[in-house]
């Protein structure tokens, strides 16, 4: 099979490799289509956890179950299905409590496994015990379902920080993930989201958010004040990999307000710095939010099938593995929202 492998820091090598022998508790999947993710975008830059190196990456997968080995249960030959990357322990103290996203030992399909660069992709026995793997509704594209990794992690945010109707929802980033946060705020009732972008702006509009703040020409503070009548957001949602839009977080957030740091930084350079004193005296709560547990994946698969997320307007073109480097650079570039892999085109 053809694979675009990760060879080193910007050189990845398209490849004939071996098809995956299919063991008794596993399934070979034929990769139908995969998305370019922001950290498949940062690993090309950076380099892979733990330095691992020669390796197939890629997991905002769907795909066709190619085979199914004896002992399989839950899927069966011809079955659709969408895969997403975590793998965890199941034995720690988080994942006891259901918490599988922070694992102490978590792992990852395209860096501790290949992942899904590549016209097939295995899921071993562990991955289907304590992995992401569901089948896809009847009906669901395979490219709207590569949608479904970043959605997740989105919906687990926003129930997490508790999202709720009637709220002002303010969004920093205009990338894929940032469209996903307007479409999920809306979807749980918010009634006023605020994009705040840079790169993108043009098409934001499709995802239907209120208002738009060109960040480049505008103060994101001040226009935020004037859109709330000076209050201030209910919850600011940094949904990009700039840490100094953070500081601005706290500042366009009203008194008792949430701040929530989704996107992950750089990790050369991971350092930000907040006014203590604004979220002292305004009593501002100040989280985290990474990806999501298992029943996320499976219920963004049904927030796509049912519409409240148009996974359709987010795919902006796709490439075969012989032009994945041009589809990095075409995500990179902000000129494009959602870039998808699918390996079997020419």
């Amino acid at each position: 099979m053809k694979a675009a492998v990760f060879e080193n820091i910007e050189t990845m090598v398209v490849r004939d490799v071996p098809i995956p022998a299919c063991e008794d508790d596993g399934i070979l999947v034929r990769v139908e289509a995969c998305g370019i993710c922001g950290s498949d975008i940062r690993n090309f830059h950076g380099g892979l956890r733990h330095g691992v190196k020669s390796q197939i990456m890629g997991h905002e997968i769907a795909g066709t179950v190619e085979a199914a080995g004896k002992h399989v249960r839950r899927f069966k030959v011809g079955d659709h299905v969408a895969i997403a990357p975590d793998v965890s322990c199941g034995e720690c103290w988080y994942c006891r409590r259901g918490l599988v996203n922070l694992c102490l030992d978590h792992k990852m399909l395209g860096t501790d496994w290949p992942g899904g660069f590549a016209q097939y992709v295995y899921g071993p026995g562990v991955v289907l015990a304590r992995g992401m793997v569901h089948r896809m509704p009847d009906g669901l594209g395979f490219e709207e379902a590569t949608l479904s990794e970043p959605a997740a992690s989105v919906i687990a945010c926003q129930e997490y920080n508790r999202v709720e109707a009637g709220e002002t929802v303010a969004v920093i980033g205009d990338g894929p993930i940032g469209c996903l946060h307007v479409e999920v705020a809306r979807a749980r009732g918010a009634s006023t989201i605020i994009m705040i972008g840079l790169t993108r702006l043009k098409l934001v509009p499709a995802f239907g958010p209120d208002a738009v703040i060109d960040a480049g020409a505008q103060d994101p503070v001040e226009q935020v004040r004037k859109l709330t009548g000076g209050l201030g957001a209910d919850i600011a949602i940094c949904a990009n990999p700039v840490a100094k839009t953070q500081a601005q977080a706290v500042e366009l957030v009203r008194k008792r307000g949430r701040v929530v740091l989704f996107g992950g930084v750089s990790k050369q350079n991971p350092m930000t710095t907040l006014n203590s004193n604004t979220i002292h005296y305004n009593e501002i709560s100040v989280v985290g939010a990474f990806s999501y547990t298992g029943p996320g994946h499976e219920k963004a698969l049904r927030f796509i099938h049912e519409g409240k997320i148009s996974a359709r307007k987010y795919i902006s073109g796709t490439v075969p593995l012989g032009r994945i480097a041009e589809g990095i650079a075409l995500a990179e570039k902000g000129e494009a929202l959602k870039v998808l892999v699918t390996p079997w085109a020419e």
